[in-house]
């Protein structure tokens, strides 16, 4: 297991409080999240790239809840969203108007609107939205995605740069933004690219930087460059986490010799998510029952894919502890969930502490794409946030209870 968390008396804590008494006070399943863990995230990429007019983006997507989002604006983030409904968010975390990016993916012309009325900066994903933005407001500036045919990530899901890739305007396009440009007598002035999500490999990382900073030279009236996001974290054992000081020094270096060449220095954005958040996340659970068949042993929780999609939508690895007994000894088993689907597997063929019935199963790495993706598929509930920061938790998102309920109620019926 890696270090983020403790062990003491064979029992699993985090930040200072073990899983039993967490979920004592705050029930089962539950998702807690260790402050000092998304700060110490956000200093690493602070402190190590160190060309001075850069903001750091947080990609909300990944953990939307307003006390994370608060928790980064206090340590000094930016934010990055892609919904109307995250703008809103942002807005009521403290975020300013002009602390917020929109990445946007097929939005209505409605949608766009809305955004260019509340002067929320956007990457433009498409000719169709350049046009739009041209329409809407003549004489502008812009910045928008570019496909630079540069992919890399986990899965192929999380691959958003390349042929196969919905995201962007295509690098062979870039003529006939500068025609909408000139049309509409619009300013670009910047451009964006993202390439993929959990990256662990830095060679990848300024093969990327060194592409946009090649394609920048085409524009001579910047004034942002924005690189996306896509830094990772280790899951698998064995998996190197980056080395952000070697990989800021490079990034540093390759912007400033760029700023150099260019004749001016350029704002540079930068747009992590998962990075900031993934390994503050702890996903508690309990043992429901073991299953023993001629072939298998199954644990049982009382969670389900609705409540952590990641395993069942990606084949991701995520480590499982038992933090009843953190070192007892092993048994291979399949961990799977409560929800009436086959694919609802949080680890398969996986050597474990073994457990007993009313243990605890920690599934770590949780904080990002977790509750963000949940549901209430089955119509099970969602489960409560907890955020544990200077060594006090507190829940900051309720269980939404019993959704059938509260749909009946909503709708006038009763049960």
């Amino acid at each position: 297991m890696k270090n983020n968390f403790t062990i003491t008396n064979n029992k699993l804590f985090i930040g200072g409080m073990s899983a039993r008494e967490l979920i004592g006070r705050f029930g089962s399943p539950v998702y807690v999240y260790d402050a000092d863990i998304i700060k110490r995230q956000y200093a690493s990429l602070r402190d190590t790239i160190t060309y001075p007019n850069l903001s750091i983006h947080y990609a909300c997507k990944a953990n939307s809840n307003l006390e994370i989002l608060k928790l980064l604006r206090a340590e000094g983030a930016h934010i990055e969203t892609v919904s109307h409904g995250e703008v809103d968010l942002a807005l009521a975390a403290g975020f300013t108007q002009k602390e917020i990016i929109y990445s946007c993916g097929n939005i209505s012309f409605e949608e766009q609107k809305e955004l260019m009325s509340q002067n929320i900066a956007m990457n433009l994903d498409s000719l169709t939205q350049v046009r739009r933005f041209g329409e809407i407001n003549p004489g502008g500036k812009i910045s928008f995605r570019i496909n630079q045919g540069i992919g890399a990530g986990f899965h192929k899901h999380t691959i958003t740069g390349g042929p196969e890739s919905k995201f962007g305007i295509d690098i062979t396009q870039i003529p006939e933004v500068k025609k909408l440009a000139k049309q509409y007598n619009l300013t670009i002035a910047g451009i964006h690219q993202h390439i993929g999500s959990n990256i662990l490999d830095e060679n990848i990382f300024m093969q990327a930087i060194e592409k946009l900073l090649e394609t920048a030279k085409l524009f001579p009236d910047l004034e942002v460059i924005d690189f996306g996001g896509g830094f990772g974290v280790p899951y698998k054992p064995g998996e190197k986490a980056l080395d952000m000081i070697s990989l800021g020094q490079k990034i540093t270096k390759a912007l400033t010799q760029f700023m150099k060449a260019y004749g001016r220095e350029l704002h540079v954005r930068f747009e992590p998510g998962r990075y900031l958040v993934a390994e503050s996340g702890v996903f508690l659970t309990t043992v429901t029952e073991i299953k023993e068949t001629p072939y298998k042993t199954f644990v049982g929780l009382n969670a389900g894919f609705n409540q952590l999609i990641r395993p069942a939508m990606y084949g991701a690895y995520q480590e499982i502890v038992n933090a009843s007994d953190m070192t007892g000894a092993t048994s291979l088993v399949s961990v799977v969930g409560n929800i009436c689907e086959s694919s609802d597997f949080f680890a398969k063929d996986r050597t474990i502490s073994k457990f007993s019935e009313g243990d605890i199963a920690a599934i770590l790495d949780s904080g990002a794409y977790g509750y963000s993706m949940s549901s209430n598929f089955n119509a099970r509930t969602q489960p409560a946030e907890v955020l544990i920061e200077d060594g006090k938790p507190r829940v900051i998102r309720k269980t939404n209870g019993l959704p059938t309920k509260k749909l009946l109620f909503s709708e006038g019926l009763s049960i």
